[in-house]
C-alpha cells in the first residue's frame, strides 16, 4: 500500500522538549541552607580551634626527626694516581667509564637516636616526564622472559642489531642511580654498617617484580645491559640472591618514579644490631666515601646525601602543620570579623519581624 502526502505531512513531529519527569524538569526535592550569622560563625571558630592544635601536633612531631644534608655534587677526586684534584663530574664527563672515588668530612652535631636512614637526593631531574614514566616494561619486570618487549621501551628496547631485549629496558631503568655511598666514622675509624634490603615497598617486591626461575646469569646470558648501566641485571647483588635480578631492591626504589622534580629516594638503612650502632648514631665527624658514577651535568642538577631519623609521621614535613596553623589562624581571624560586624550591624529581631511596605530598605 503507498503512503499519500498528507499523510507524511499530518504524523506528528519530534519535539525537543524535555519529558514531563520530576528529574528533567528539575522538581526534585532539594536541600538548600541558608548561610546565617547562627550557622556560619560557629563553623569558623570549631574549624580555627580544631586545626591550630593539630598543626602545632604535627610540627612537633616533624621537629623530632633529627636530618642532616651533604651536598657531594662537586666533591673532588682522591685518586692519587689519576685526576687528583678534579672534580669527579668532569672526570665522568670526559670518560663515563672511569671510576671517580671522593671523600667529604661531615659533622653531626648531635646524636642521631633511633633507626637512622640513608637517602639519596636528585634535583632538576623529571622523572615525572609522561613519556619517561611509561618507558618501561611490566611483563618483563614480572620475570616473563621473551623476545616481546612493549613498545614503550622504544629506543631502550634494543642494542644494536641484536634480537635479544635490554634487561631491564625502558628509560627508567637506563637512568638507574649508580652512586655507592658508604659512611666511616672518624673517632675509631669504623665503617658505619648499611643494609641493602628492607628499603622498597613491600607489596613492590612481593607484586611487581619478580625473577624467573632458574639460574639468572644462564637465563639473561645473551641479553645485553641497558647502555649507562656498568654490570648485567644477574650482578646487580651476588651476595644476597634474593636481592638480585629484578627483585633488587635499588633498582625498585628507582623504578617508582618521583612526582617532583626534586626528590629523594631511600638507599640504605643503618644496621643497628651492630655494637656501637643500637642507638642511634653518635655525635661527631663522620666522613662520606663517594663513588662517582651518576653525571648530573646533562640535566643542570645536583646530588645529595641525607642522614634522617623518623616519627610515627614519617620523615621531616613542616608544611602540613604549617598549613593547618594557618588555615586555623585564618578561620578564627575570619570568625572575629564577622562576629563584630554582625554585632554591629544586624537588625534586632524585632525589626525583623516587624516589616512592612514601609519599612525602609538599607
Amino acid at each position: 500500500m503507498s503512503t499519500s502526502t498528507n499523510d507524511i505531512n499530518s504524523s506528528p513531529s519530534k519535539t525537543k522538549k524535555p519529558a514531563d519527569s520530576a528529574f528533567k524538569q528539575q522538581r526534585l526535592p532539594a536541600w538548600q541552607p541558608i548561610l546565617t550569622a547562627g550557622t556560619v560563625l560557629p563553623t569558623f571558630f570549631v574549624i580555627g580551634i580544631a586545626f591550630i592544635p593539630v598543626g602545632i601536633g604535627l610540627l612537633y612531631f616533624s621537629d623530632e626527626v633529627r636530618e642532616h644534608t651533604t651536598d657531594y655534587t662537586y666533591c673532588v677526586s682522591n685518586n692519587t694516581l689519576r685526576d687528583f684534584g678534579e672534580m669527579c663530574t668532569k672526570v665522568i664527563q670526559k670518560d663515563p667509564t672511569l671510576e671517580c672515588f671522593c671523600e667529604i668530612n661531615i659533622e653531626l652535631p648531635t646524636a642521631f637516636f633511633g633507626n637512622v636512614y640513608m637517602y639519596y637526593g636528585l634535583t632538576n631531574f623529571y622523572q615525572n616526564h609522561r613519556r619517561y614514566v611509561k618507558s618501561r616494561d611490566d611483563n618483563q619486570l614480572l620475570g616473563e622472559v621473551s623476545d616481546v618487549v612493549s613498545t614503550d621501551c622504544i629506543p631502550f628496547a634494543y642494542e644494536g642489531s641484536n634480537t635479544k631485549p635490554i634487561v631491564p629496558c625502558g628509560a627508567i631503568a637506563n637512568s638507574l642511580f649508580s652512586d655507592e655511598l658508604s659512611l666511616l666514622r672518624k673517632k675509631d675509624n669504623e665503617t658505619v654498617p648499611l643494609l641493602r634490603t628492607g628499603i622498597a615497598w613491600p607489596s613492590d617486591k612481593r607484586i611487581k617484580f619478580r625473577n624467573p626461575d632458574g639460574n639468572l646469569s644462564e637465563i639473561f646470558k645473551d641479553n645485553p645491559k641497558p647502555k649507562n648501566w656498568s654490570k648485567f641485571i644477574y650482578q646487580l647483588d651476588l651476595e644476597n640472591e634474593d636481592n638480585n635480578g629484578f627483585q633488587n631492591e635499588d633498582l625498585i626504589v628507582w623504578m617508582r618514579t618521583a612526582a617532583l622534580p626534586t626528590f629523594r629516594k631511600l638507599y640504605r638503612r643503618i644496621d643497628h644490631s651492630k655494637a656501637g650502632f643500637r642507638d642511634g648514631l653518635v655525635e661527631g665527624n663522620y666522613t662520606l666515601i663517594v663513588k662517582y658514577s651518576f653525571s648530573v651535568y646533562a640535566f643542570e642538577g645536583s646530588k645529595r646525601m641525607i642522614l634522617s631519623t623518623t616519627s610515627l609521621l614519617g620523615g621531616k614535613n613542616p608544611f602540613l602543620g604549617i598549613a593547618y596553623i594557618v588555615v586555623g589562624c585564618i578561620c578564627l581571624v575570619m570568625g572575629l570579623a564577622l562576629l563584630i560586624i554582625h554585632i554591629k550591624c544586624s537588625k534586632s529581631s524585632n525589626d525583623l519581624i516587624n516589616v512592612n511596605i514601609n519599612t525602609p530598605y538599607h
